[in-house]
């Protein structure tokens, strides 16, 4: 007899549980339209609305610059062009241009970039995100990559100019050079 009220307060436990967590299950998807409802009412969490997201108010869409784009090499056996050579933007707008570079050889070389701009004023105007010019580029012989430049002209530059020309010149990095045939020797 003891063992059937055992098994009794058991089994009435182990309806009392699977209740408590179907009803727990319930709730939490209960909740979801319930917080949809009290954000909207308070006005918390605006990312639901898409429309409602902020805009760029950095961009100054009332004047455009135009940025020319030059590519050099000093002494180098490299090919080394921007893909476009000139584009309109707003300041404010980021903007990304891409470079293609190829080593002329059949052996490596490494190279790194130095950028120049006209009128020299604006070299403190434009904000570099990316750059291949960070870093040192090592093409194999025959090698080719295309190089992005991801910037922003600030909206402070000044209303008269009007053109920036972004310049790279590419000189070959000598103690790289020297690694580079110290290390073929010892392999």
């Amino acid at each position: 007899m003891a063992a059937d009220a055992h098994r009794a307060e058991n089994r009435k436990l182990l309806i009392r549980l699977a209740l408590a967590a179907v009803g727990m299950f319930g709730f939490g998807f209960a909740l979801v339209p319930f917080y949809k409802t009290i954000c909207e009412v308070a006005g918390l969490n605006r990312l639901v609305d898409k429309q409602d997201a902020p805009k760029n108010s950095q961009v100054d869409l009332s004047r455009t610059v135009t940025l020319e784009f030059d590519a050099n090499t000093h002494a180098m056996p490299w090919r080394f062009r921007p893909l476009k050579n000139a584009v309109e933007v707003h300041p404010g707008q980021l903007v990304r241009v891409d470079y293609e570079l190829e080593n002329a050889t059949d052996k490596p070389i490494v190279g790194q970039a130095i950028p120049s701009y006209g009128p020299q004023i604006a070299a403190q105007y434009l904000k570099k995100l990316d750059c291949f010019c960070f870093s040192q580029q090592k093409l194999a012989g025959g090698e080719k990559k295309v190089l992005p430049v991801v910037f922003v002209i600030d909206p402070a530059l000044p209303a008269d100019v009007r053109t920036v020309t972004l310049s790279y010149t590419f000189f070959e990095v000598e103690g790289a050079k020297a690694a580079a045939t110290a290390a073929g020797t010892r392999g």
